[in-house]
């Protein structure tokens, strides 16, 4: 079942496949990253820190350089996961923030 990830406002920004996919995708579909630490965080294409999932939400936490995660492979094409309409308010986390690349207005 696909897991939609949300920012603090309640806006679809994110999505896996599933809840074991190691790959993350924007609600466009597009690849924004994977996780290749046996964590909840996400490194984005490039290997650098993007965010980690909490609950629901994908937030920017403060984080140590966590070392080049190496590069996954392609993830082929996730298909079109449903909108999941909005989730509501959340409070952010101690130390985090919206990652603004994903920011939905």
């Amino acid at each position: 079942m696909t897991e939609h990830l949300f920012d603090s406002s309640g806006n679809w920004i994110a999505f896996r496949r599933h809840g074991g996919d190691k790959y993350v995708f924007d609600s466009d579909g597009e690849w924004i990253g994977w996780l290749p630490w046996n964590n909840a965080d996400v490194a984005d294409t490039e290997g650098n820190y993007l965010g980690t999932i909490v609950g629901n939400r994908l937030v920017r936490l403060p984080r140590p350089y966590l070392g080049y995660p190496g590069y996954p492979g392609y993830p082929g094409y996730p298909g079109y996961p449903g909108y999941p309409g909005y989730a509501g308010y959340q409070s952010l986390p101690p130390g985090a923030s919206d990652i603004p690349t994903l920011k939905r207005e």
